[in-house]
């Protein structure tokens, strides 16, 4: 759902003229310095990911295992703060699906649980277990899934038979294999694959061990080969920020277009809002790992570095420039001290949820029914989310962009219509 778009009539253009000391061109080049070292940051750590995973399919052990895990938490600090650079870039929206898309359906590629169930009229493949299954029929064709490798992951099993559930590919396919289901529903503790189901042999648990392995392999090497293109579309001469730089105008709407449609409707509304109502412990982002309150958190952390034109990088270094907030305050200082003061409320807000899962609370926990605690907790970093929104609304029309549209959610906007 989309909410309506927002639009200045009298100053559309005022971002092209001359009054501004800080000029439009400068804050986009700024914003694409940022969007090309997040997501080579996002590309450094997948490739320690990778390091990782293939140590633990060469030397299967509860070490390797361990390591691996901590290899994909590593590697979500800078994605997720990626994800601002979504709504308002097409390239990335076109991309993103391949590296990001949930909730999945986890029996789509490996053993489940029985409690899981079976296929449904929504997904007949909902437990088909590629891992188990080296001869697949998919929408009445034989496939040889023989040989699991990038390319079955990604042209047939990916959103296989037109099914969003059918998820193939990205961080959660890697981490459903690195961590198994979470089967804890709101007690604590997150998914317990042991490492023995990437052991050889008789040491192997719940079968297909080297099958297992050659998934995990696939799929860590697909999302560095993502990760790859987008770095590059990045880069100076690359196909995102030459689009981004075609049109002033267009690229400020972007910028704020991905601000407020990743506050509004994905975040607060879809990832946090849409959960509390449905109690529902698989409305986690990161159901397998329990790490959905650092999603969130580096999600508020992404809107909030393209706004002051600041990154802080994965070795400590710094990216920053000529910023959308330095052009709010040559228009309106005021706005611009309360846009500062609204992001960094939601900054804190969604802390609060970070620092009471990391002591043990978990997000899970916080989603159960009748947990006025946990339910106090996420409310506070949807509203944070959702004030940051009405104040981004007010930079749009101080500034006079236009086509901005940002994103909605039934969750915000119409909530009889999640139980409908």
């Amino acid at each position: 759902m989309t909410r309506p778009t927002l639009t200045a009539t009298a100053i559309a253009l005022a971002l092209a003229t001359p009054a501004f000391a800080v000029e439009p061109a400068e804050v986009l080049e700024t914003y694409a310095d940022i969007a090309a070292a997040n997501y080579e940051d996002s590309l450094i750590t997948a490739q320690r990911l990778q390091a990782a995973v293939d140590a633990l399919v060469s030397e299967p052990s509860a070490e390797a295992l361990s390591a691996a895990r901590a290899a994909w938490l590593a590697a979500r600090v800078p994605y997720q703060q990626t994800e601002v650079f979504r709504f308002g870039n097409a390239i990335v929206d076109d991309w993103e699906g391949k590296v990001n898309a949930w909730p999945l359906d986890e029996g789509l590629i490996d053993y489940v649980d029985a409690s899981y169930g079976g296929p449904s009229d929504e997904n007949a493949f909902a437990t088909l277990n590629v891992i188990a299954t080296p001869i697949l029929t998919l929408s009445g064709q034989e496939i040889d899934a023989t040989e699991i490798t990038p390319a079955l992951l990604q042209d047939t099993l990916h959103e296989a038979d037109g099914v969003e559930a059918n998820v193939a590919t990205g961080y959660h396919a890697i981490e459903f294999l690195l961590w198994g289901q979470d089967l804890n529903r709101h007690a604590a503790g997150a998914g317990n694959r042991p490492w023995t189901d990437y052991a050889a042999g008789e040491d192997c648990t719940n079968g297909n061990c080297d099958r297992r392995a050659a998934y995990l392999t696939a799929a860590t090497e697909l999302l560095v080969s993502d990760l790859e293109d987008m770095t590059a579309a990045w880069a100076d001469g690359g196909a995102a920020r030459s689009d981004l730089m075609a049109d002033q105008s267009a690229g400020i709407s972007a910028i704020l277009t991905g601000m407020g449609s990743l506050s509004y409707g994905e975040t607060a509304g879809e990832r946090m809002r849409l959960g509390v109502m449905l109690n529902d412990p698989e409305e986690e982002h990161s159901c397998f790992a329990d790490n959905t309150h650092n999603d969130h958190f580096y999600n508020s952390v992404g809107i909030q570095n393209v706004y002051r034109g600041e990154y802080i990088r994965v070795d400590g270094s710094v990216v920053t420039g000529p910023s959308l907030s330095d052009l709010v305050a040559e228009t309106d200082a005021a706005l611009d001290a309360e846009m500062q003061g609204k992001l960094s409320d939601a900054v804190m807000a969604l802390g609060r949820i970070k620092i009471a899962a990391e002591a043990g609370f978990a997000y899970d926990q916080m989603l159960e029914r009748g947990n006025a605690a946990g339910e106090a907790l996420i409310m506070g970093g949807v509203n944070g989310l959702i004030d940051q929104t009405r104040s981004i609304e007010r930079v749009i029309a101080a500034l006079g962009v236009e086509g901005v549209g940002i994103e909605g959610s039934d969750s915000l906007d119409d909530p009889n219509a999640v139980f409908q």
